[in-house]
Parts: C-alpha cells; structure tokens; sequence
C-alpha cells in the first residue's frame, strides 16, 4: 500500500485537527520536521489548502454523493478532502497519484469499505461531472471562500459586503514569509557582515524589505539563505503587523517596559532587539499564565539572546505581582478570537461561536483594568489584538474609558493608513502582507 510520506502526514494532522481541537500551526512543524524538503512543502500546501477551502470541499462530496456529511466517517471525508484539493488546485499533481493514495489512506485507516466510494468520487471529480448549484450569491460567497455564513454577516455589518469579500479571499490566498533580525544577529555579527548578509539575502529577487515597515522583509519563499539564518537564530519569523505592533514602543527613552502577555514572545523580543541597537535604557520585562507558554517565551528569549528581559509568570486576569506606578509603558496583546490570522490559522474559522466576543472581551476588559492599576502618571497602555470584531476591539476601549476617567486615548504612532476615526488603528488583512490586527494607545491623565 503506497502513500506518501507527505499525504499521510497531512491526513493524521486533519484528523486530529478535527478530533482532538489541535491547531495546524503547532502539529506542522513537528510533522514537517520528519519529512525531506520535498514531502514538507507537499505536506504544508495539502494541510492548509485543505483546511481553508473545506466548505467548499465539502459541498462537492455532498453534491457528488447525494448525502450529509454526517453520514460519512471522518478518515473517509479527510481522503475525499485531500484528493478533490489536489484535482483542483495542483496543477502538478497527477491525477493517478491523487486517487490512488486517497483510496490507500482509506484502507490505512481502516476503513475498507469505503475505497470505492472514494475511488468513484475522486474520477468524477477529476472529470469535472459536478454541478454545484446555490440557494443565492450569499451562499455561493460562504462556500467558495470557506467561511461561515454567520461570520461573513458580522464582517458585512461592519465592513460592508466588499471589503468581507476582500477579506474572505484574502485569508484563503497563501501568506508571504515575514521575518526580521534578530538581537543575536547584531551581537554576534560586525556592522561590515550584517551589511553583507542583508545585501545577498537582498539579491534573490522573492525577497525584499517591507515598504511599510523599515528593519522587515518579506519573502514570496522560503530559501537556503532564510533557512540558514533562522538554524542560525539570526532571522525571526514574525508577522507584518505584529512588528508594526512592537514597533510602537520606543526605546530611546529611560523607564520600565512590560509585555503583559507575552508568549511567546514575538513582540517583547523584537523589543529587546531595538533596545540593543539603540543602547537603550529601557528596563523591560515580560510575562503570561501557563506554564507551557512561559517556557515558549523563555526558550524564545534565549534563542535570540536577549539577556536583559525580566521574566515573571502571573495571572493577566487577576490582581498584578507590582505596586502602583511600576511602568512607563505597558503592551497588552491581548488573547482574543485572532480573526485577523485566518490567513495563518484556517480552521479558527470554523470552531468559533457568536457568543465567544463576549466572553473573550470580559477577560479583556480584566486585563486592561488590571494594567490600569500600574500604570505611571502620564504612562501609555497599547491594546492590541489581532481580531476584525468591534466586541474585542472597539468596544472593550469604549468600555474601559467610560469606567475610567483618568485615561484618555492617545493617537498610535502609525502609518496614516493604518489610522481609523477615533484615534485608533487597524490593519485589514487584504491590504498589506499581514493578519488584521486593531491597536489603541490609552494614556494616564491623573
């Protein structure tokens, strides 16, 4: 029975994507890493084509099988997945290798019987014999992009029906590779080599800096130059409007700095990076809850050598381990729904629920008024989130300053078009190479 390493890797991760609530992001990387340069690419564009085109995967099995989802078992509709993705999205695939190692991955699973439903669906599919027909234009938008139609309707609401169209597309297209230096690369490497490294890193053509961020690049792929510096620890992979975020705070002035949740510590590191370069004495200090996450953030610390981060453990929801006036400045990346990394994370567009805004903006809401309360006379709290919804963004602010006079908002130090009425700022994920992100600056007054 042959299946590729690449497609059966692909086939374990979707499956226990849907059984066991795992998140792709995570299980990747730890398949990618068994796998030669060949099954890893092959196994990353499987995953998540799969992941963000499932609605409409789906409603070709029901439409070919006259049947409900719910009628077929799992290990079945994930082959059925796989092989109707690579029929109508890879265009190098051959069609005998797509059928086949489906119906092997069927009878790898277990599930016998089924090989030839899945062979009889996969020719019919390879020979274009389906006819999807629509109730309306509303629903052709929900299945062809693989969104939900309850959340394209709250996108709507807020955005109008074009930019939601934007939006959904984009979060299907495959994202560019972001990344930065890193504090070890400045430490270890003279101003002559860093100039050298940039400079033929520079030279492939599929990589340039960032028109909207100085010091990040951007990469249509990855290559041995990138792979080289990130074994190296020299290069960060990190999110456009993630820096953009870190960027906020600056470092060429004295005070206390606190990365409130931190892990894994994307932001607080790039932080430390600038504070390096600018022989800064900014005193900073970062945190989270769980365990897991605290040892994410100090592996990441350690990683980049960035010695002089303060690390503590605490509960964000809760009463803070520090006295009143402790901080000049505090970033609350706040945890929140992350409709804004779809792009990134596809199956968060399927496991949210329409009460979950609110839930997650109480716990916002705790973790804003708890910085409230260490905060320094004059100090500045950035909020930011990487959600698209007014309940975690918008309205947690409106929120917080109504219970709170002694704040005021603040304009963010952005780009003006990534400025919104109201002194706030966000980032849309169909107009630059990032995830959506919302950002405020509040301000203590007395």
């Amino acid at each position: 029975m042959k299946i590729s390493p690449a497609r059966k890797a692909t086939f374990e991760i979707l499956q226990k994507i849907e059984k066991e609530k795992a998140f792709s992001s995570i299980l990747l990387p730890v398949y990618e890493d068994k796998l030669s340069p060949k099954d890893r690419s092959l196994c990353h564009k499987l995953t998540l084509g799969v992941l963000r085109n499932k609605l409409y995967l789906d409603f070709i099995i029901e439409n070919l099988t006259r049947k409900k989802l719910n009628k077929f078992d799992l290990e079945v509709i994930n082959s059925l997945r796989i092989g109707i993705y690579q029929l109508l999205f890879l265009e190098k695939i051959p069609t005998y290798s797509a059928i086949n190692e489906s119906v092997n991955l069927v009878k790898f699973a277990k599930k016998k019987s089924a090989s030839g439903l899945v062979n009889a669906v996969l020719r019919r599919v390879s020979r274009n014999e389906f006819d999807l027909k629509y109730k309306n234009e509303f629903e052709k938008i929900s299945i062809e992009t693989s969104h939900p139609t309850w959340l394209l309707e709250k996108w709507i609401e807020q955005y109008g029906l074009e930019t939601t169209k934007k939006i959904a597309l984009s979060n299907n297209q495959t994202p560019k590779i972001a990344f930065r230096f890193t504090t070890k690369f400045y430490k270890q490497k003279s101003e002559k080599e860093q100039t050298k490294i940039k400079e033929n890193l520079l030279s492939d053509s599929a990589v340039n800096e960032s028109p909207i961020l100085d010091g990040a690049y951007i990469s249509d792929k990855t290559n041995e130059k990138i792979r080289e510096l990130n074994d190296d620890r020299f290069i960060y992979f990190q999110d456009i409007g993630s820096q953009i975020i870190a960027d906020l705070v600056k470092t060429n002035s004295e005070g206390k700095f606190l990365d409130l949740c931190a892990a894994p510590g994307s932001k607080t590191t790039y932080i430390a990076s600038k504070n390096y370069l600018h022989n800064s004495k900014l005193t900073l200090f970062a945190g989270d809850f769980f365990q897991h996450r605290v040892r994410s953030l100090k592996g990441n610390i350690a990683a980049q050598d960035c010695d002089l981060i303060n690390l503590i453990r605490y509960d964000a929801t809760k009463s803070l381990p520090f006295s009143e006036n402790s901080f000049n400045v505090i970033l609350i990346d706040a945890p929140c729904s992350g409709t804004g990394t779809i792009k990134h994370n596809p199956e968060i567009r399927f496991r949210l629920k329409k009460d979950d805004f609110i839930s997650l903006q109480k716990k916002q809401l705790q973790i804003l008024d708890n910085a409230s309360k260490i905060i320094s006379l004059d100090g500045e709290i950035i909020y930011s989130t990487c959600s698209l919804e007014k309940e975690e963004n918008e309205e947690v602010i409106d929120l917080f300053l109504d219970k709170n006079q002694n704040f005021e908002k603040k304009l963010p130090n952005l780009r003006n078009e990534f400025l919104i009425d109201d002194k706030f700022g966000k980032i849309l994920p169909h107009k630059y190479e990032s995830d959506g992100f919302f950002i405020a600056a509040l301000r203590r007054i007395n």
